[in-house]
Order: C-alpha cells, then structure tokens, then sequence
C-alpha cells in the first residue's frame, strides 16, 4: 500500500504524466459514450439495406431480410452491454472491426486509404491560412486607425463569422454552377482514374486539382479568424515596457519589430494552431460532402448516412485522440514558447 501510495504521490507531482493520463481518461469516456450514443440512432444497418432493396429492386419486406441477413454477419440483438465489451476487447488489441457496408474490409484499412487526403487538404489550408493571417494581421496592427485597417478588419470580420460549408456551398453554387469558372464534376474524388501516386507532376497537380476547392474554403472560412487574432496579440504586445525600451535604447525597427512584437505576439496563435491540427478530421465532414472530396469526412458522412457502426466508431476515435492531444500539446508547447507560464510555475 505504502509503495502504490508514493507511486501515486509521484505522478500527482509529474504534470506532464498527470495530463497525460488525464487525457487517456478523456478518450476512453468519449468512446464509450459515442458507442452508446450512435447505436441511440435511429435505424440500423439492415434496416437500412433492406428498405434500399425494396425501393430500388421492388423485393418484398421478407426477401429483403433474407438476403440482408446472409450478407451482414452481425447479431443486433446481442444485448449491447456485451457489444460494448467485445468492442472494448477488439480496440485494446487494436481491432477497429469491419466494415457492415464493404464486407471484409478492415476499418483501419479504410482509414489508412482516406485518411492522407484529409490531412493533405487541410494541412495546406491551415499552413496558407495562419501564415498569411499573422503577415496580414501584424501590418494592419501597425496601419491601426487606418482606412486600409478597417477595410481588412472588416473583411476579416464578415469571413471569421460565416460558417465554412455556406463558403462552400456558395463556392460550389456560383463559381462552378453558374458561372462555370472551374470543371467541378471532374474535381469530384480525390484522384483522377489512372493516375499513380508517386512524386510526379502529374500527379502532385491532380492533387491540387482535386484538392484546391476544399482548400480554398478552408482558406477563405479561417483566414479571418487568424488576421484578428494576430492584430489583437500584436496591438498588446506593442505596448509592452520591454517594446518601449527596445525602442528607447534605439534599435532598428525591423529587429523591434520581427524579434520583440512578432516573436512574442504570435505565442497564443501558436497554441491555436495546435488546437486546430486536432479538428483537422473533424472539420472536414460537410465540406468534402460538398464537393465530394473522398478524405476520411466523407467516410464519416457516407457511414452516418448508412448507419456503418465499425466505420463510425473509428473515424470519431480518430477525431476525439486528435483533439484531446492536439489540446495536450498545446499546453505542452506553450509552456515551452513562454518561460513566464515556468517562471510563475503556472499550468
């Protein structure tokens, strides 16, 4: 008892551990409840396929639920306390199941094929959104009071305000649907037919191709966000007294500028972009059902829709570890970037 007493004493005493395990802990009770809550859905898989094969092939209600119950091998009716376990069984070994819609296909091998595609759209959305948010966002903030200042500030206003998947729907109804400016049936998937993956231009530009309208929105819904956040860190840190004894002891304005009020303002953006790389799946449901983007938030759509429980489970175990260690990293990184939040021995 004595030596599981100090065992405990010493992680209370390890932050780093402590928030660790604090985040397992997180994990683990958002999975089980998200297992709970999806099967709380109405409908299920075989209902679903049998109403399809009645409505699309004319079957009767019983014929339906015959060749339904030869193609999936699930028992539904297994008392749910015990699908629970064997779920929490298989995932500790590393089993995210099979799918009920693509039959003998793993879901981690769903995930794996899906999955870069997302990463890769978002990634380049978010690194083009957070750099040119911190250059715009510190030159306004240094134009403050200006007319260019409240125009971008303004701007940046209306775009951080509207939600992502209206810019897409707006994107997709009038550049591709009215005005016709880009092909947007051929941009649907993520890869053209017959193109390797390889490090080749030819298919690094289908990428792009296939890629750039859920990254342009991605860009336009974000931007706006990162310019104010960075105006407002830059107008606080430019009345900081080690701003104004740099310039006393009068040093160049570039090294005030990019060493003193950039390095120090962009410290909370910092943390934010680490926050963001975690919803980078999650964010990405409805704009790639938008444009049909087949990234790993299509899947989650298309397995919602089709009430695919293996698939569901997985992609939002996904979702939940990114997030919970994209905010365990923030902490982390940000007390790294600041000694005050050492210094002040703050968590």
């Amino acid at each position: 008892m004595v030596r599981i007493y100090n065992t405990l004493k010493r992680i209370s005493k390890n932050v780093i551990l402590r928030r660790f395990i604090k985040s397992i802990f997180t994990i683990f009770v958002v999975v089980s409840l998200t297992f709970f809550i999806i099967r709380l859905m109405p409908s299920n898989p075989i209902q679903i396929y049998i109403n399809q094969l009645i409505s699309q092939y004319g079957m009767t209600y019983k014929e339906a639920e015959a060749l339904a119950a030869s193609l999936f091998s699930i028992d539904l009716k297994k008392p749910l306390i015990l699908q629970y376990f064997d779920f929490l069984k298989n995932l500790f070994r590393g089993d995210l199941g099979i799918s009920f819609l693509s039959r003998g296909t793993k879901v981690t091998s769903i995930i794996k094929e899906f999955l870069p595609w997302t990463l890769f759209s978002v990634g380049v959305s978010l690194l083009i959104s957070f750099t040119l948010g911190i250059i715009i966002g510190m030159f306004i903030a240094y134009k403050r009071g200006s007319s260019i200042d409240v125009i971008i500030t303004s701007i940046a206003s209306i775009l951080s305000s509207i939600p992502n998947y209206l810019i897409g729907i707006m994107i997709l109804v009038f550049v591709g649907v009215q005005w016709k400016l880009i092909p947007i049936e051929a941009m649907r998937g993520s890869l053209s037919p017959g193109v390797k993956p390889g490090f080749t231009w030819t298919f690094i530009k289908d990428v792009f191709f296939h890629a750039s309208m859920p990254i342009l929105t991605y860009v336009i819904s974000t931007i706006g966000g990162w310019i104010l956040t960075m105006k407002s860190s830059t107008l606080s840190t430019l009345g900081e007294d080690y701003v104004m004894v740099a310039k006393a002891r009068g040093l160049k304005e570039s090294r005030i500028t990019f060493s003193y009020v950039g390095r120090n303002a962009i410290l909370p953006l910092f943390t934010s972009l680490t926050i963001s790389l975690g919803f980078i799946v999650g964010g990405s449901v409805l704009i790639e059902s938008i444009f049909v983007y087949k990234g790993i938030g299509w899947v989650l759509w298309s397995s919602i829709s089709s009430r695919d429980y293996p698939v569901m489970q997985g992609v939002f175990l996904i979702i939940t570890v990114s997030v919970i260690m994209a905010n365990l990293l923030a902490d982390l990184l940000y007390s790294r970037l600041d000694p005050r939040i050492r210094i002040t021995g703050g968590e």
